[in-house]
């Protein structure tokens, strides 16, 4: 990744006041259940910046940012994809919706929420259960 940091307030000012709220809180989610690495890089092709959490080589969630639009990146490999599917009545119809309408690559289904308000915490945290049991009690 590069050298691209961003504070609160700039953070703040790209998102907006809601989804810099949706932003804040599932970052206290995130690293209340989980230890993890935290590093910020450019977004490709489709984001401003992304914040990826990880550990051991391997990446949890990534954060995307562009102007006015949070993203939350889930991959979910076979195995995941199989935990999903079998409890996929557990979760509301968005993510579900979300969930089916993402390609799968061989590398697993990249599977991209766009959170607007609290009503996929819930969600989002089963997905990154199913993803790594949490390490912070």
């Amino acid at each position: 990744m590069n050298n691209c940091v961003m504070d609160q307030a700039e953070i703040k000012e790209l998102l907006g006041e809601t989804l810099y709220e949706v932003w804040k809180e599932l970052c206290t989610r995130i690293e209340a259940k989980y230890d993890m690495d935290k590093q910020w890089g450019r977004g490709g092709k489709k984001w401003r910046y992304e914040y990826k959490y990880r550990r051991g080589g391997k990446t949890l969630c990534s954060l995307c940012i562009n102007p006015d639009c949070l993203g939350l990146l889930i991959v979910l490999g076979k195995k995941e994809r199989d935990t999903f599917e079998a409890e996929q009545f557990a979760y509301t119809a968005e993510t579900r919706a979300c969930y089916e309408q993402t390609e799968t690559y061989h590398d697993g289904k990249w599977l991209m929420l766009l959170p607007h308000d609290s009503s996929q915490y819930a969600d989002i945290d089963k997905l990154l259960r199913i993803k790594r049991r949490p390490n912070r009690k």
